[in-house]
């Protein structure tokens, strides 16, 4: 190696690195892969351009120092060795990728690039402390094997950081250590690994409490392996008088462990009940392991008192994860308490490889999908054959290939489903800002609402106070928050258009003096193509259709309703006579009596005087088929008629009055006046002496001297009511008189 790469300190700890390393590949290589692997790594020494990390190790050093570790841990695979001496050069621009390929294969390449990955993704700085960010590293990774070389790389980390000054990076690593990998490497069934990286995080982040516990354990080792010997040797001698075929073992707890069980106990050392831990494993048929396991604990239990409150039956009534153990905790000897697990050599072969493995029995969170890729992955660590690294070559990482894991731009990581758009995400973070969305910059770059996202993008919203949500919307977001969202706007919007357009009908019919009826209404809904009012209802309030349209509809469906549309071209050429009835809110059938003829004398037909024109005996007047069925009345100048006549020629019927009336017709006069003494007296007086008038009500109001009264009264005919109004005329004071409707 060129000095000026390495220091002197260095360059004795690499010689001998190599040494190990190139003696540990010798099976695994070719020497002349040996060769190029050496040459390589002198070509970026030789460049000086492979800038120091954070904690000013030569990265060249540290990924030898991983290689090696990692044949002695886990297997010396050749790719794996060679991805790790080629990521940190590749990394530096020394070595393209497509050397990479061209010199060492796909295999190679595939890991370099995995490795350079997750790289990245430390480079943006999230927080590696979230469930998100420890799928986004399987989901970068893509090969397990690039997991199990961060693994061992981080365990060559820790040992190295001893001590090291810059103490707030150690306890950055050491948290990311006991959060993400140690779990991994418990999962992976790499048991060595995952205890030394739980103890030396300990050690970086709360080494005060490190030290008491290993200086208690060191005090007391020889005492500890002395008193389990002493444990054992009566338990495993009875256990052979009563025949049985096993294997004993005695073991102490990891300092990590004893420190999580004084946590939650709130115990000392000296109090935890499983520091000594006896593990009982018996060979037997299936048959024979329930009565052979309880006959061992009858010969535990017979030599020492047990303690009933701490045992745990999982023979007769097996774990949900099909965990099946007996635990009892005993007083031996010296006053101590001791943990005793009894089981079968299947048993314990479920506990440690199968669905129940011992991650998943000490309370580790798990995930059905990640659990059971992970257990096959630790299967083939532990059965493997030819090396366990030649079996995974295949062995992808796809456990999280239905999501995808994307950043904010301060770093925040979110994870969505696969297929999620940049609209998805924006509702991820904030309903609002859901709403809002116009587009984004991802990467860099903009995109529209409708961009389908990858992991690793990082995605900047951008808004505008004008946006609303759009049904359009629905056709691609994917995720059930920013439908519900969407679907929940756009009813919102529609729940206010239709009270407004309902409000709006509502008045058009109130203006026409029009009986709004809600049955009928709902056929005119139906009939204009809406299935619910509320669409309806809002297509108005939207002015998506006209006002007048609806009433034409709602008319035209009363009438059919009513039997009268189908029958309007002859009722239009035929003749009917009318009987008035005495009050406008009745309805009468026509006879042969002489208030109004149209047409031909036929009976049977409804008809209403219409309160909109109020008509009496002597008006002009016409008939008109209105939407409830009814023939209504009105005179030829009444305020709708040039409307009517407008819209629906084809309602309307020929009419006269006929005869002599006899018959009271309710009028509104309106009088103007002077406000004198007496001259509601006068006119009231006149009307009493009408024979053919009679007063219904009065309503009298004056201001600043002007005096206005409405009068309703009951008149015969025209004639009767011209002659009242000439009268009232004649009163002193009476500016004027007229018909009020």
């Amino acid at each position: 190696m060129p000095e000026e790469f390495f220091n002197k300190e260095e360059r004795v700890k690499a010689r001998s690195l190599a040494r190990i390393l190139l003696t540990a590949l010798n099976d695994a290589s070719s020497r002349e892969q040996r060769r190029r692997l050496v040459n390589s790594i002198a070509a970026v020494a030789s460049a000086g351009t492979v800038e120091r990390d954070r904690f000013g190790f030569n990265p060249v050093l540290s990924a030898m120092d991983t290689a090696v570790t990692l044949c002695k841990s886990v297997d010396a695979d050749l790719n794996m060795v060679l991805a790790i001496m080629l990521s940190s050069i590749a990394r530096a621009g020394n070595f393209p990728y497509d050397k990479v390929v061209a010199d060492w294969g796909e295999d190679v390449a595939g890991l370099v690039r995995g490795l350079d990955k997750i790289a990245g993704l430390y480079r943006r700085s999230p927080s590696v402390e979230s469930d998100n960010f420890r799928k986004l590293l399987l989901t970068f990774a893509e090969d397990i094997r690039v997991i199990i070389i961060m693994i061992v790389d981080r365990l060559t980390l820790m040992r190295a950081i001893n001590h090291h000054k810059a103490e707030k990076a150690v306890r950055d690593v050491a948290y990311e250590v006991n959060y993400l990998y140690a779990p991994l490497a418990h999962r992976l069934g790499l048991y060595a690994i995952k205890s030394e990286l739980e103890d030396m995080s300990l050690k970086y982040s709360n080494r005060e409490m490190y030290t008491r516990i290993a200086h208690e354990l060191n005090q007391t080792k020889a005492n500890r392996d002395r008193y389990i010997a002493e444990f054992i040797a009566p338990v495993k001698k009875r256990l052979e008088e009563e025949g049985l075929k096993f294997e004993i073992k005695g073991r102490t707890k990891s300092i990590y462990s004893i420190w999580n069980k004084i946590k939650k106990q709130h115990n000392t050392v000296e109090d935890i009940y499983d520091l000594f831990a006896i593990r009982v494993v018996i060979d037997c048929p299936v048959e024979r392991e329930k009565p052979e396991c309880w006959l061992a604990y009858s010969v535990v239990t017979d030599m020492y008192r047990p303690n009933p409150g701490r045992l745990k039956d999982w023979i007769s009534i097996p774990k949900s994860n099909g965990y099946e153990s007996l635990h009892i905790t005993v007083y031996g000897p010296e006053n101590r308490w001791v943990e005793v697990q009894i089981r079968t050599r299947r048993m314990d072969e479920v506990a440690e490889k199968g669905l129940a493995a011992h991650w998943k029995y000490k309370g580790i969170k798990s995930e059905n999908n990640l659990d059971t890729w992970m257990a096959n992955v630790r299967d083939i660590l532990e059965a493997a054959q030819t090396g366990p690294m030649e079996l995974m070559r295949n062995f992808k990482m796809d456990v999280y290939a239905h999501e995808v894991f994307v950043f904010t731009p301060k770093g925040d990581l979110y994870k969505l489903p696969q297929g999620a758009t940049l609209l998805d995400f924006a509702f991820n973070i904030h309903s609002k800002l859901g709403c809002q969305c116009v587009g984004g910059r991802v990467n860099g770059k903009n995109r529209k609402l409708n961009y389908v996202l990858s992991s690793g993008d990082s995605v900047e919203i951008l808004t505008s106070p004008q946006q609303e949500p759009s049904r359009d919307w629905l056709s691609f977001v994917v995720t059930s928050k920013a439908r519900s969202k969407i679907r929940s706007v756009l009813k919102e919007n529609e729940n206010k258009s239709a009270e407004i357009g309902k409000e709006l009908l509502q008045r058009r019919f109130k203006n026409r003096k029009m009986d709004y009826d809600e049955a009928n209404m709902s056929r005119t809904v139906s009939r204009m193509g809406y299935k619910d009012a509320i669409a309806f209802f809002s297509a108005i309030g939207c002015g998506e259709i006209e006002v007048n349209d609806v009433i034409d509809n709602y008319m035209e469906a009363m009438a059919k309703a009513m039997g009268v549309l189908d029958t309007a071209e002859h009722i239009s050429a035929s003749t009917y006579t009318f009987q008035n009835p005495t009050d406008d809110d009745k309805t009468g059938e026509g006879d042969n009596g002489d208030v109004v003829v149209i047409g031909d004398n036929i009976k049977g037909i409804n008809y209403k005087l219409a309160r909109c024109c109020n008509p009496i005996y002597g008006d002009e007047v016409f008939g008109f088929v209105s939407s409830e069925g009814v023939i209504k009345i009105h005179r030829a100048d009444c305020p709708n008629a040039a409307h009517i006549r407008e819209r629906f020629p084809y309602r309307l019927i020929r009419t006269r009055w006929s005869g002599k009336s006899g018959a009271d017709f309710m009028v509104t006069l309106k009088v103007v006046g002077k406000d004198d003494i007496g001259i509601v007296t006068n006119i009231t007086s006149i009307i009493n002496k009408e024979k053919s008038v009679s007063l219904r009500s009065i309503s009298i109001d004056s201001h600043d001297g002007l005096f206005a009264g409405v009068l309703t009264v009951g008149v015969s005919d025209t004639n009767a009511l011209n002659s009242l109004i000439r009268k009232i005329e004649t009163v002193k004071g009476v500016k004027n008189v007229e018909r009020n409707n």
